[in-house]
């Protein structure tokens, strides 16, 4: 019975054990919770971005137009998606599953791969927000406590935002992949404090940065193009956050704990660079991914298209000066530097960290100026 159903003035009842163990997800968390007695602000650079975030917030009710007309067929059109391109590509083969396709299929596909990737970003916001809270709980500094408390209004903002999209104007969601949740549940479980900032902060979120940029620069819908700009926005500051908190707390850690970071970023890196599909999306298109990927992988190589290299490399444009900010790269006798030099990442080494660059997202400072509002 639903609330409508119900009468005026009668609540609906309450969901059973069934329904609740299928929306419902229970993480055991061991890490300590520190309520501090010192509230004296010590940390100026957390104390600026504290302000800033303050003055950044957005609404999502009043400052997205909901009313906006989206035509699925157009955005997905207008995206030129490379794992699109390939996918033609794999018709063309023989014995290829998409053999034959027509137009509609394709079509179709490439609005399965486009609602796929906004769920992850569903899904991975509600991760960032309950990360957030978890650092607001953990961490030993009143100055991030407060920081953390505004990202965690953001990512609740980000994950409402991304949901409202999808189901207003897509349709229905991707259940959440098994690598990103595999990601957030174990910072989420883990007990060091640190870690839940190292995981998410300065690794998923610069994933985050790189992945909306890259939907960015491919879409000109003006709702989700907004979307994207204030969300980047958000985003920024966090990774921004996480390289100022965790620069201090690195430098008095010693090489055997540093080691454990570096072998966290290395299997963050290196070791899952190829974990993240969404078998779900050939599944709706009537085939499967065992199916489909060997046809795939023999298109990409024939076309010479990488679906993901845009993306990689705006990944690790982010993140590496991030970590090399950290001290990670040095430690141990520069034992991630070789294992990244060795695997081509280096050439980002070099590039802006976010805590140097990140006003340059500043969406809603840029509109608010245009529209002669106040500054943030």
């Amino acid at each position: 019975m639903d609330s409508e159903s119900a009468g005026p003035g009668v609540s609906p009842p309450l969901p059973g054990r069934g329904e609740m163990d299928e929306a419902i997800h229970v993480i055991r968390d061991q890490a300590d919770r520190l309520f501090l007695w010192d509230y004296e602000r010590d940390r100026g650079q957390l104390v600026t971005l504290y302000n800033k975030a303050m003055g950044s917030q957005w609404n999502s009710v009043t400052d997205l137009d909901w009313a906006t007309d989206v035509d699925p067929e157009r955005l997905v059109a207008e995206q030129d998606s490379p794992m699109l391109a390939v996918a033609r590509v794999a018709g063309t083969l023989p014995g290829s599953p998409l053999a034959t396709w027509t137009e509609k299929e394709y079509s179709g596909l490439g609005m399965e791969f486009f609602k796929a990737n906004l769920s992850q970003f569903m899904h991975g916001e509600q991760g960032a927000m309950m990360t957030a809270a978890k650092i607001v709980e953990t961490v030993p500094w009143i100055d991030a406590k407060y920081y953390a408390s505004t990202q965690t209004m953001d990512e609740a903002r980000h994950t409402e935002v991304f949901a409202k999209y999808l189901n207003l104007k897509l349709g229905e969601a991707y259940p959440m992949s098994p690598y990103l949740k595999e990601q957030i549940w174990s910072l989420l479980e883990d007990s060091r404090w640190d870690i839940a900032y190292l995981g998410m902060q300065i690794v998923i979120e610069s994933l985050a940065l790189a992945a909306f940029g890259d939907m960015l620069r491919r879409t000109n819908e003006p709702l989700l193009t907004k979307l994207l700009r204030y969300v980047m926005s958000d985003e920024a500051r966090h990774v921004a956050f996480g390289v100022l908190s965790l620069s201090e707390f690195y430098a008095d850690l010693s090489q055997a704990e540093l080691l454990e970071r570096q072998e966290f970023m290395i299997d963050a890196t290196l070791n899952s660079r190829a974990r993240a599909t969404t078998p779900e999306v050939w599944e709706r298109m009537g085939t499967s991914a065992e199916a489909v990927l060997p046809f795939i992988q023999e298109a990409a190589s024939l076309s010479g298209i990488n679906p993901m290299r845009g993306f990689a490399r705006g990944f690790f444009a982010k993140l590496v000066p991030n970590v090399r900010r950290l001290g990670l790269l040095e430690a141990n006798g520069g034992y991630l530097r070789e294992k990244w030099g060795e695997a081509g990442l280096l050439e980002y080494e070099f590039a802006d960290d976010t805590a140097s660059e990140y006003e340059t997202y500043d969406a809603v400072a840029a509109d608010r100026a245009a529209d002669g509002q106040p500054g943030v």
